[in-house]
Formats: C-alpha cells, sequence, structure tokens
C-alpha cells in the first residue's frame, strides 16, 4: 500500500477526493498525513474527521523554513507527497530527499498560466483574459522549478465566452478531483516512469 501525504492550504476538496477515491474506488494507498500552511483551512477539519495525522506548519511563521519543517514530519514515513491546492513552493533539501516523489495539481494546461504567483482564482482570471479556448488541470511531478516538472495528466475542459473565473474555476476543479487519485492510482500501481521530460508507461 502506498503511504501518501498531502499538503494543503485552503478547503482540501481535492484530499476528499482522494479519500472518496480510497473509499469508493479502491484506491490502494494510506493517507499518514495532512499538512497546512495555514491555520484555518477547512482541509484539516476533513483529515480529523478521518483520524489523520494533521499537522499545521504556518507559513508566516517558518518562511523559508518551511520546507525543512515539513521533511522533518514526512522524511521516512511515507512514499509520496501529494500536493493538493498547497500554495507554498517547497524547495531545498525535501525536493531532492524526495525526489520523483511529489506530485502537484495546477489548475491550467501547464505551461501555460503557471509558475511563480500563478495559483487559485489568478490563474483562471489569465485564461480568460488571454482568451483561450480550452483550459483545464495538469497532474505533475514537483521538481526545484515551479510548475516545471513531468507531466503526468493533463484534463481539458471547454472555456465559453460567457465564462467569469469563477465559472473556469468550477469547471476544471470537477476534472481536478479525477485527475488526482488517477496520477496516485498510476503511481500506487508502479505504471509510471520518467523518460527525461515524459512520463511513459500509462
Amino acid at each position: 500500500m502506498l503511504k501518501i501525504a498531502v499538503l494543503i492550504s485552503g478547503g482540501g476538496s481535492n484530499l476528499q477526493a482522494i479519500l472518496d477515491s480510497i473509499e469508493s474506488d479502491g484506491l490502494n494507498c494510506s493517507i499518514e498525513a495532512v499538512i497546512s500552511d495555514k491555520k484555518d483551512a477547512y482541509g484539516i477539519e476533513r483529515a480529523k474527521s478521518k483520524n489523520i495525522n494533521t499537522y499545521v506548519i504556518d507559513k508566516k511563521q517558518y518562511g523559508v523554513k518551511l520546507s525543512d519543517e515539513i521533511l522533518k514530519i514526512l522524511e521516512g514515513k511515507v512514499d509520496l507527497i501529494v500536493l493538493a491546492g498547497f500554495l507554498s513552493i517547497l524547495q531545498g533539501k525535501i525536493v531532492e530527499e524526495f525526489k520523483n516523489k511529489i506530485i502537484n495539481i495546477h489548475p491550467a494546461l501547464i505551461p501555460s498560466f503557471c509558475g511563480r504567483g500563478m495559483y487559485g482564482i489568478k490563474v483562471h482570471e489569465k485564461a480568460l483574459e488571454y482568451g483561450v479556448k480550452v483550459s483545464g488541470c495538469t497532474v505533475h511531478f514537483v521538481d526545484a522549478g515551479t510548475d516545471s516538472g513531468p507531466i503526468i495528466i493533463q484534463n481539458v475542459v471547454p472555456v465559453f465566452g460567457t465564462d467569469t473565473a469563477k465559472d473556469l474555476q468550477q469547471r476544471v476543479l470537477i476534472e481536478e478531483h479525477r485527475a488526482l487519485p488517477l496520477a496516485i492510482k498510476y503511481i500506487s500501481e508502479g505504471k509510471i516512469k520518467i523518460q527525461g521530460r515524459k512520463v511513459v508507461g500509462i
């Protein structure tokens, strides 16, 4: 069974999608820890309701040491770190120690509308401003860059002329909830191999 940690910053709807997949779809993993970089993240309550170990490492308190504090908690305890709406950028030793063992969900089709400063509703605002006809979400491995690691899954949604950023966000979120558990499933089944920038085997 794949042991994972889920890192969140907000409501934890992607965490809930993973929990639902474990319970309903037989996703073969156990959530060993849920870590938030914000004290008031509702996702922590979701985890507590399932008796999952929870930790709050406030980014305002820890700043650049946040990644090191997360590593102290997770080192040697999990097989995979899942960033599920986690707004802080992991850096330093944790990225090295968990090379190709950290995945992230991003609400756009990377390499569009990604990188530093591109998170949450801002991503969808930029997509609409640019006038794209499709958007979506990307699950990718985390490397030393920002949203720059090998792509595992991309799910696409249409963009309509009447869309607000909130409309688009909700449509993409539905696909996030499908893509993230599926990526974890592929990893748990040993299906994924990385060749340079490409993820193969699925």
